[in-house]
């Protein structure tokens, strides 16, 4: 591993401390703040596994979204983040559906068309975080997921 990448996988607060899932005032963190603070940890963890995020959040004029556009290597990777509370409901891949793919696909080929080619390496993965409170982050990336 790069020290770089070791720096950040053994020291970020984001992958190594306890998730708190209610504010300082008592009140719980929103579906939205936790999926913020979802595409960050992801971010980091790519970080760690020498993964250079290249852009977050993309969203295409015509409706696509990718939630991470990343490169590995020579390989171009069009990333959604799905992060749960609870693995109660499934796993947070199974959120990825017909429709969220065909926004994602919208998305990368936004991106590919801006690059001007297609002619390069690219793939779809979905990174699946979960935050227990009390406990360390969970990530899991499902590689060429559709």
């Amino acid at each position: 591993m790069a020290p770089v990448a070791s720096i950040v996988a053994r020291f970020s607060p984001l992958l190594n401390a306890p998730c708190r899932l209610t504010k300082r005032d008592g009140e719980r963190v929103t579906p939205a703040e936790i999926g913020q603070w979802g595409e960050k940890i992801a971010q980091a963890w790519l970080r760690s596994q020498r993964v250079k995020v290249l852009y977050r959040n993309f969203r295409a004029p015509q409706g696509g979204e990718v939630d991470i556009v990343a490169r590995e290597d020579d390989l171009l990777l069009f990333t959604e983040v799905k992060t749960r509370t609870s693995t109660d409901f499934g796993r947070p891949l199974d959120a990825v559906n017909r429709a969220k793919q065909k926004l994602i696909r919208r998305g990368a080929n936004e991106w590919l068309r801006l690059l001007g080619t297609r002619d390069i390496p690219w793939r779809y993965d979905v990174i699946e975080v979960i935050l227990i409170e009390g406990e360390k982050p969970r990530v899991n990336r499902v590689e060429n997921v559709f």
